[in-house]
């Protein structure tokens, strides 16, 4: 990649990648797992997924490490290795983009609730997100993506651990929405205008969603954000709403209904357009022949 991330979000539309879950459970990766865990015991078929979507055109290439923070490593005892988990991820995505994406480090939610609602500490929170982001960013991360946040507070806890770490990276901050009479909504009471505010505000560069619904829902959330945010904005649906099928979540939108629904977004001005759950290297690809560069 010839141009800095920053650089080419200043040009045109950014196509993300997509969903990695359902990719690892058809490898084998058993239900309730950590996934992180194949980031040391599997690498090569993290490799394998990276790679496939480098070969759909993505330019963004996530990193294995949603679930690589130290609360909720340790929830799959995993708490010791924050480090070599996370560096080992960034150095697989590294190795799989070969110069042709940039790599995006992931980071999602602790999976904890924060006081006072729940028992977890913010500052203990803050302190594992900037362990894990320290991590990221040594190895080499081309950019940081906190995702599929709920909590406001908690995404901000995230930005500003990132931040205390880096004032360069960029950083993109993504939430996950439902809709409701009153518009979109996280399950925790967040609209679209406080989080694009509030994450812009702390230093996000670009905001957004992912996952939630399926892609109907996403455009009216897209729309919302196109309306408030003072930043680029990014947009990340599933393929569809789920259905359980022979006992496990599947995804009704082909890669060529999911194209023809997202790619009116990037002429609607969205600066980073992939996939969340359900979505495979054939969506990415298919998106990338609609939107074109």
């Amino acid at each position: 990649m010839m141009l800095t991330f920053r650089q080419r979000l200043a040009s045109n539309t950014i196509i993300g990648d997509g969903g990695w879950g359902a990719l690892l459970g058809d490898r084998g990766l058993p239900a309730g797992a950590a996934p992180e865990r194949w980031t040391l015991e599997k690498p090569e078929i993290i490799e394998e997924i990276a790679r496939a979507y480098v070969d759909a055109r993505a330019e963004l290439i996530t990193t294995n490490t949603f679930g690589g923070s130290p609360i909720r490593l340790a929830q799959h005892r995993l708490g010791d290795r924050v480090e070599e988990i996370n560096r080992r991820a960034v150095e697989i995505v590294r190795k799989a983009a070969a110069g042709r994406a940039f790599v995006s480090a992931s980071i999602g939610p602790t999976g904890r609730l924060l006081a006072p609602l729940g028992d977890a500490d913010p500052a203990d929170v803050e302190r594992g997100f900037a362990q894990q982001a320290g991590v990221l960013v040594d190895a080499g991360a081309d950019l940081v993506c906190i995702e599929t946040m709920t909590d406001l507070e908690e995404a901000l806890l995230a930005v500003r651990a990132v931040r205390s770490v880096s004032a360069e990276i960029p950083v993109i901050a993504t939430m996950t929405f439902d809709l409701t009479p009153r518009g979109p909504f996280t399950v925790m009471g967040v609209s679209v205008p406080q989080a694009a505010g509030a994450l812009a505000a702390a230093g996000a560069d670009v905001v957004g969603s992912n996952c939630g619904a399926g892609v109907e829902e996403m455009l009216v959330v897209a729309e919302a954000f196109l309306a408030c945010a003072n930043v680029p904005v990014a947009i990340q649906p599933n393929a569809g709403l789920p259905l359980l099928k022979d006992g496990r979540l599947t995804y009704p939108d082909s890669p060529a209904r999911f194209a023809e629904a997202v790619a009116p977004l990037a002429a609607r001005g969205v600066r980073i357009l992939g996939g969340c759950c359900g979505t495979t290297p054939a969506h990415i690809h298919a998106l990338r022949e609609r939107v074109g560069r």
